[in-house]
């Protein structure tokens, strides 16, 4: 049996199933432009032999496949639903051009040194063992192949209009619950490459915008009934709930409203040459 080791599970999510794979396609798409230049910086290009793990519902799956017409690309994912909704969602590519493996990241069962470029979105900040899990990707990496993780990192989240003075003390409290279950929303800062063999340990950072990638995926990281369990349970007080509400009200319907969130990317290379 899998073991998760993470504190994502999409049957957590009070919103249900649906809406959270519509937020995940929100969040997964506004900004790939942008993310796929940067991956062609940092050495994927058409052809390699590339793995994505914690593909999830596979929206950054199906932008891969097309987007590298030659390359076979493996999704890995440990829910099964995610996994079956990826399976049902993508328009079927030949089977030598895409492979769907339920699996862990901590223990992959894939091949040593067998692909050429790893992309990790979103993934890190809910792992329990982050440096285990950059290991086992190492091991399936080729000699010289590379890993990309994409993660978000609290302490410079990003920007809102209108402004909420209480947004940095509910993002607070959400990384601590984070932390608490294991995971880390500060993540971006210390991401386990160089102690886990990589070299060549390069990052940058990708800048989301509204009036870049359009209000709809912001309008979905900040509906309310995201916010709402933690109200319930007492974790963030009424007057944080009511303007992180008002901020919500005003990404749905005010022409001034505006969001930008920073994404923090992070390579690594296994030793060696291709």
């Amino acid at each position: 049996m899998l073991e998760r080791k993470s504190t994502y599970s999409i049957g957590n999510v009070p919103a249900g199933f649906q809406s959270e794979v519509e937020r995940l396609k929100a969040q997964a798409v506004m900004g790939w432009d942008k993310e796929f230049r940067n991956l062609k910086w940092y050495g994927l290009h058409n052809g390699m032999r590339v793995l994505e793990v914690g593909s999830g519902p596979g929206f950054i799956t199906e932008q891969l496949v097309n987007s590298l017409p030659d390359s076979q690309i493996t999704a890995l994912e440990y829910d099964k639903s995610l996994l079956d909704e990826a399976e049902r969602r993508i328009a079927a590519p030949p089977s030598s051009r895409l492979e769907l493996v339920h699996g862990s990241v901590y223990e992959t069962g894939l091949a040593d040194n067998t692909y050429d470029f790893v992309i990790a979105r979103l993934l890190f900040l809910h792992l329990h063992n982050p440096s285990d899990a950059a290991k086992e990707i190492y091991r399936v990496l080729k000699p010289g192949g590379k890993l990309v993780i994409i993660d978000i990192d609290d302490g410079i989240f990003g920007a809102v209009n209108p402004d909420s003075a209480v947004l940095p003390s509910v993002i607070r409290k959400l990384a601590a619950h984070q932390a608490a279950k294991g995971g880390n929303r500060y993540v971006g800062r210390s991401l386990p490459l160089t102690e886990s063999g990589y070299c060549d340990v390069d990052m940058d950072a990708v800048v989301q915008h509204s009036d870049l990638h359009g209000i709809e995926g912001f309008r979905q990281q900040f509906n309310i009934n995201r916010y709402t369990p933690f109200y319930k349970k007492g974790m963030i007080s009424e007057e944080e709930y009511g303007q992180i509400s008002r901020v919500s009200e005003a990404l749905n319907s005010s022409p001034e409203a505006y969001a930008m969130m920073t994404f923090l990317i992070a390579c690594g290379r296994k030793p060696g040459e291709i």
